[in-house]
């Protein structure tokens, strides 16, 4: 059996193994997927709580633990490994325990005028077997928060966390195990691209994927083919719009977490951001200002973590690169730290002079790299905030409410924040997804359940009525019908026209 081997990002060293699962053993894992779905599905709502709140409870008791494993698999600092990846899981689930009955229950509808008698609803059935594949990135959230939702909804679960982070993956295995999961409801898979590519071969119920879009792309081709449902949460290049209104010293902070916060390795990091010109210069000051404030040497108290996947070091390095060759100037930090990083931690750069011809604005860096470009007008941000094939999220920043929210209304973005940056993902309430390249679909709040669910319309009629009204024969209807429309649906509703219609529809069906 192969083994993924774990190197702890920030300081270089080989911390261990995890061995992969084999290819030949996924058709396997469906079919014992399968068989526990045959369970697993007809268990109430309450009954799934029970275990994903033990697994709740079990997180807890094991916080330290989570903390070092992420932070060691990661290279993130401790203190957003306990608010990025394990706060937020806990308070899905917190959500999930006052919320999922409700969302899952029987949803009655109205029912139109032209079909009285009969009542509707719907309802919502689990989808079958999910696989869920999971980045490095927030290896803990973005795998768990998924696989929650779809077991709560009555699904069993293949997951294959990142080969990047394995330690993270294995620990995951572990907590499922310990919260009691019955059998086979839950399975985790090790291992890297193959393995993803053989796990979505076998034909799955649905996929929810997490990464690149360019590997979001060839899922979806893939999954076309024999029409599986997907949800993708793709790339992004945000923008972060500051007005000269702004609070100003807000607004710098703000800037400077937005890029950096897990060393700027998030799908919803600030990428690109646009200040009004009359601030620009002294932002930019204030900005390389605040940066070296940050802590960076390795301890709990660490601003800055690492990098955590290698070959994303050469994107970063071929972003700066590039964009310095066609004029863009280093302001604050070195381009030869690139190359002179001990693990994976580098030097943070902002660049100026930058431009919408560039890779750095145009294309996902995912690194420690802060754009920032200044602006005239607002008709002039907002189009060069869309000018992107990414739409995940944005940032406005102003103290006039007014228009930020305007604003806000016409970027091309899955959410946007006004006067903070990243947080719509942290909130259970509200649906996190992007447009363009960014992705597929919705998640979290009510449709982060309902997305792993089919939903079936029912509509139930007693069976007294001998006929129907539009049923055989049509003989001397049609008449009757155009009164029926004319005098409900016409510019003036004449309710005595239309039941005298109906009744003598109601008259020719006996």
């Amino acid at each position: 059996m192969e083994a993924l081997e774990v190197m702890n990002p920030i300081s270089g060293d080989t911390i261990g193994f995890v061995n992969t699962t084999p290819l030949h053993t996924t058709t396997l894992m469906y079919d014992q997927a399968r068989k526990a779905f045959n369970i697993w599905q007809n268990k109430s709502i309450k009954e799934r709580l029970h275990y994903i709140s033990k697994l709740k409870h079990t997180i807890v008791e094991q916080l330290e633990e989570g903390i070092d494993i992420i932070h060691q698999d990661a290279g993130k600092p401790k203190v957003e490994a306990i608010t990025a990846d394990l706060f937020t899981v806990l308070d899905t689930i917190a959500y999930l325990e006052k919320h999922a009955e409700k969302t899952l229950k029987i949803q009655k509808a109205k029912t139109p005028i032209a079909l009285i008698g009969k009542k509707s609803y719907t309802s919502y059935h689990p989808r079958g077997v999910v696989l869920v594949i999971s980045p490095w990135n927030y290896p803990f959230q973005l795998a768990m928060n998924p696989v929650i939702n779809a077991l709560l909804a009555g699904n069993c679960v293949i997951l294959k966390p990142s080969e990047v982070t394995p330690l993270v993956g294995q620990w995951m295995e572990s907590l499922f195990e310990q919260a009691g999961f019955p059998e086979h409801v839950i399975q985790v898979a090790h291992g890297g691209k193959e393995l993803g590519a053989k796990l979505v071969s076998e034909k799955p119920d649905y996929i929810f994927f997490t990464g690149s879009d360019r590997t979001g792309k060839m899922i979806q081709q893939e999954a076309a083919k024999h029409l599986i449902p997907t949800s993708l949460e793709l790339g992004g290049k945000d923008p972060m719009i500051v007005f000269q209104d702004a609070h100003f010293d807000r607004a710098v902070r703000g800037a400077l977490w937005g890029s950096l916060t897990n060393y700027g390795q998030v799908c919803m990091s600030v990428e690109r951001i646009y200040v009004e010109k009359k601030i620009y210069e002294s932002f930019i000051l204030e900005l390389k200002n605040e940066l070296q404030k940050l802590k960076t040497e390795p301890s709990d108290d660490a601003d800055l973590g690492s990098m955590t996947f290698e070959n994303q070091l050469q994107v970063v390095q071929n972003h700066v690169t590039s964009a310095v060759s066609k004029g863009a100037k280093i302001f604050s930090g070195n381009r030869s730290t690139l190359h002179e990083q001990k693990g994976m931690r580098i030097e943070p750069v902002i660049l100026t002079n930058v431009n919408h011809e560039m890779e750095a604005i145009q294309e996902e860096t995912f690194g420690p790299v802060i754009n920032v470009i200044p602006f005239e007008n607002e008709a002039e941000v907002i189009q060069l905030a869309n000018d992107t094939r990414y739409g995940l999220s944005a940032s406005v920043w102003s103290k006039d409410l007014n228009k930020a929210k305007r604003v806000a209304g016409r970027l091309a973005a899955g959410s946007v924040v006004v006067n903070d940056v990243i947080i719509t993902i942290a909130n259970p309430y509200l649906p996190f997804g992007g447009i363009k390249d960014s992705g597929i679909g919705r998640y979290h709040a009510q449709v982060g359940l309902q997305i792993f669910c089919h939903q079936k319309s029912i509509m139930v009629d007693r069976g007294i009525k001998k006929s129907e009204v539009n049923w055989f024969p049509y003989e001397g209807k049609l008449p009757h019908f155009k009164n029926f429309i004319t005098s409900w649906y016409g510019k003036r509703k004449n309710v005595i026209k239309f039941l005298s219609s109906y009744f003598q529809l109601l008259r020719k069906s006996k």
